[in-house]
């Protein structure tokens, strides 16, 4: 088989037989504490010749046991996919999170694993990782409960940051308020978007900023203003610096939900049709109504210049 690869449940999974280390989490954002999480199972696989693999699961708990108050992801799994990979992962199995497979108790939760995965060589969790039914299972009983079945566990302390712990919830706190670089301190990364150019209006070129549509509905939906951004695709032979709006365009749209667009600050090679990767770095200012089209020109131009004394070099002394 090749890796690394990507498998939907844990029945009749076809690794190679070798030595399976095993991170499992949720991983929602795959921010710096899960990355610590993964990063062990990396290491140890590479060590000893092993496979590094990732369980997770979706959609999350709570969409079975409080689907009016579910909580809403940082990220798809197709995206959690893609940043898994830059860690160095094998393989990753997401795991359907169903009401039969919330049944099983934390007791049997290790047995389980071992009866799909034979080749299971270590398990590797975040120290506050809860599991099995009614969430009855902490790292003290996994701990346990894999001296029973000879498998190595390692808990791994979370990370913290300015004096509080890392965690996908206060990443969704940040972006909800704008806070865009605490978020991508948290994360480790810059928080992204991905999607297909998509043909708009062209209000934006009428204006004389034409812009990029990129279709994208987040469950966990960041602040609606302007953004500094980052554009990858396959069009560009390096990254290009850009401009961003997301949100409802009051000034000029119709009912609708939110929308992603983009102006390039240089050129641009993309076009309807592009598969792009839009980096958020800084956010400016939130979305707001204006009295017509003359102001929205008008703001939109500024909104271009900020972004581009943000991404200037500083000047030298």
């Amino acid at each position: 088989m090749n890796l690394p690869a990507q498998f939907h449940g844990l029945d009749g999974v076809p690794l190679p037989p070798r030595p399976l280390h095993l991170a499992i989490g949720m991983f929602d954002g795959v921010h710096l504490g899960h990355q610590a999480v993964i990063e062990s199972a990396v290491h140890s696989a590479r060590r000893c010749g092993g496979l590094a693999g990732v369980l997770t699961f979706w959609p999350h708990p709570s969409r079975v046991f409080t689907p009016a108050e579910r909580v809403r992801m940082l990220m798809s799994p197709e995206m959690k996919f893609r940043v898994l990979l830059r860690l160095g992962v094998d393989a990753v199995i997401e795991q359907p999170f169903t009401p039969a497979f919330a049944r099983i108790t934390a007791e049997e939760f290790l047995p389980h694993l071992q009866q799909r995965l034979p080749q299971l060589a270590g398990v590797y969790v975040g120290e506050n990782w809860r599991f099995g039914a009614g969430r009855k299972g902490d790292v003290r009983l996994l701990l346990a409960e894999a001296g029973k079945h000879e498998v190595p566990v390692v808990s791994v302390p979370r990370i913290y940051c300015n004096g509080e712990p890392i965690s996908s919830t206060r990443i969704r706190d940040c972006l909800e308020a704008g806070r865009l670089e605490e978020a991508n301190l948290l994360l480790g990364y810059s928080y992204f978007a991905e999607g297909v150019v998509t043909t708009g209006r062209r209000l934006g070129r009428t204006l004389g900023f034409p812009t990029l549509n990129v279709p994208w509905q987040p469950e966990l939906q960041p602040r609606h203003g302007v953004y500094a951004v980052r554009i990858t695709g396959d069009s560009a032979a390096a990254d290009l610096t850009g401009v961003a709006n997301y949100g409802l365009r009051p000034t000029v749209a119709a009912a609708g939900g939110p929308l992603l667009e983009v102006h390039v600050l240089g050129p641009c090679p993309f076009a309807a049709g592009s598969r792009v990767m839009v980096e958020w770095l800084r956010y400016f200012r939130a979305e707001q109504k204006f009295g017509g089209v003359e102001e929205l020109r008008a703001q939109i131009a500024r909104d271009r210049e900020t972004a581009a004394a943000f991404f200037r070099p500083p000047a030298q002394i």
